[in-house]
């Protein structure tokens, strides 16, 4: 993304600065921004870094909080700082492309033990029922085990089975339905039925009400053995997606920007265009501003201010550094621009918005995309499972995670409301100023922006014995 697409941004998401344009246009004002000023500064004889930490240093001294918008870099490929930081960059790749293969293997053992899981749930679902105080639900229960019972373990018999016997010729056609029918051993002797029936049915009773008791406890055991692996697995996942996140965002910060037709890329030059971009606000606080007398007195706790937007005067610091790379350090020329806004903090969410929308929040959105939301269709199943009260009296704590979290760097922090995380990433409507923010609050916050501006850029000029500037 190139550089003046920050202040392109800035002008088209702004109403009061979408004014400004027409008005630059119609020949009224000079800028679009309050005030511009630039200066440029060539030497072969010191590092381009000492410029850009002195100014970052300087914007801290004048209580700006700041934080860097833009970071390209192109290297010519006849440079040695194109081969290095290609090689960089393949190495970071390669680590990440390993560590995200594991984490591809994993997702599809979760969703595998999560389908088991089902499966497992479904079957205990009955042993559940064959307990219940409806005599209705506990006989459903018992007659759908016994089934079970014929078909997956009474069937291994083959000619001896219950069904073999029932459907052949061996006259036993009354076998399956007195099995059914009876409860227990002693029960065969009660219903009318030959004795050929009864010295058949009453071991195959006793069978089947040992393997109903085992069955049941090796199920729950197995289920239980799920869960944990299932853990497992997640905590795998969270533990390879802190791994590979910093990989990630090192080969993604190791790509180089096109330049296209940029003149000063001469791809046989040993060159490196460095575009660097500088945000410092400063809050304007209205009851300071008042008791200063620069605004009218009634403004000072002032209940119909309350509920306003706040209003920052903002920096925007515009490095192009066309430097030659000498071991590990940069020399060459500094174009460096300053530009003074006055935004609200409608302005600052939704230029924040755009650049996540941009080449900016590429990385983190691929990454989001490769894994949060294969997982996140499965992440209600997940909590299922893990969260499942241990004691139906006590309920166990609640791990709402997301394994693939921290790829994004959130798996730190402390999870909010999900109505605040939806917030977050809504798109924000920028209302117009109304007459108080118009008339006297941007005007006030757009002033102390341009003297900021002014202040900066005349204090690095005189420090480097500058003195001609625009």
């Amino acid at each position: 993304m190139e550089v003046k697409t920050i202040h392109g941004i800035i002008e088209e998401i702004s109403p009061y600065y979408k004014k400004r344009i027409e008005k630059k246009k119609k020949g009224l004002i000079d800028s679009v921004p309050e005030s511009e000023h630039s200066l440029s500064y060539e030497s072969y004889a010191e590092t381009l870094e000492p410029i850009y930490y002195f100014i970052i240093d300087l914007m801290n001294d004048f209580g700006l909080s700041t934080e860097k918008l833009i970071d390209n870099f192109s290297s010519m490929p006849g440079g040695p700082h194109f081969s290095e930081s290609g090689m960089k960059m393949a190495r970071m790749q390669e680590e990440a492309s390993k560590m995200m293969q594991s984490v591809g293997v994993l997702t599809r053992s979760i969703l595998n033990i999560i389908y088991d899981l089902k499966e497992f749930k479904i079957r205990l679902q009955v042993y559940d029922d064959l307990k219940s105080k409806n005599e209705n639900t506990s006989e459903a229960a018992k007659l759908s085990l016994k089934q079970i019972w014929l078909d997956k373990v009474d069937l291994q018999r083959s000619q001896g089975s219950i069904h073999a016997m029932t459907t052949g010729q061996l006259g036993f056609q009354t076998l399956r339905d007195a099995f059914l029918a009876v409860k227990d051993e002693k029960d065969v002797d009660k219903i009318d039925l030959n004795d050929r029936v009864k010295r058949i049915l009453k071991p195959r009773i006793l069978e089947f009400n040992l393997w109903l008791t085992q069955s049941e406890k090796e199920l729950r055991k197995r289920y239980e053995i799920e869960r944990t692996y299932l853990r497992s697995q997640v905590n795998n996942v969270k533990l390879y997606s802190r791994w590979v996140r910093p990989y990630l965002l090192a080969a993604q910060k190791l790509e180089m920007k096109e330049q296209g037709r940029n003149p000063y890329a001469v791809n046989a030059f040993n060159r490196t265009i460095l575009e660097l971009t500088l945000l410092g606000k400063s809050e304007m606080k209205v009851d300071d501003a008042a008791l200063a007398g620069d605004l009218p007195q009634d403004f000072y706790k002032s209940r119909s201010l309350k509920g306003k937007r706040k209003y920052y005067s903002c920096v925007l610091v515009d490095f192009v550094f066309l430097a030659v790379p000498q071991q590990g350090n940069f020399i060459g020329k500094s174009e460096i621009t300053f530009r003074a806004y006055a935004l609200n903090e409608d302005e600052l969410k939704k230029l924040n918005y755009e650049l996540e929308k941009s080449d900016l929040g590429d990385v983190l959105s691929l990454i989001e995309g490769t894994t949060t939301e294969s997982l996140d269709q499965m992440q209600e199943e997940i909590n299922e499972f893990l969260e499942e009260k241990e004691d139906k009296e006590k309920e166990k704590s609640k791990d709402n995670s997301n394994p693939f979290m921290a790829l994004i760097g959130g798996y730190d922090k402390k999870e909010g409301k999900k109505s605040d995380k939806k917030e977050n990433k809504k798109d924000v409507i920028v209302k117009v100023d109304d007459w108080v923010e118009k008339e006297h609050v941007r005007p006030l916050a757009a002033k102390k922006a341009s003297d900021t501006i002014f202040n900066l850029f005349d204090i690095y000029k005189k420090s480097h014995g500058m003195v001609s500037y625009t």
